[in-house]
């Protein structure tokens, strides 16, 4: 079965997130959607077009739990529920929310 095969997003938690998204804006170069993070096309990849999320949090968002990290990546995965049930039957914890998009 093949696993992880991308990057789908990348979130990261921030005291001051919109003076952060303006520092990258600004120095980076990096375009901001209007809620706040941005979307990153790219033309690579054995699976064709695609594109990757990044975006920033507050500090007290409460979104990335049960985990208590302070960022949170998003893979890309053929079969997310084959997976998933792989992983459990490996030992490992799996929160059961699932987000399609």
């Amino acid at each position: 079965m093949n696993r992880v095969r991308g990057i789908g997003g990348i979130f990261f938690k921030a005291r001051d997130p919109q003076a952060l998204r303006e520092w990258y804006s600004w120095h980076l170069g990096i375009k901001l959607e209007e809620w706040g993070g941005s979307v990153m096309f790219t033309n690579t990849g054995e699976k064709g077009p695609g594109y990757q999320i990044w975006s920033i949090f507050d500090s007290t968002t409460e979104y990335f739990e049960p985990g208590t990290a302070n960022f949170m990546i998003n893979y890309r995965v053929d079969d997310l529920r084959a997976l998933l049930q792989v992983l459990k039957e490996e030992g490992c914890l799996v929160d059961e929310r699932i987000e399609e998009s």
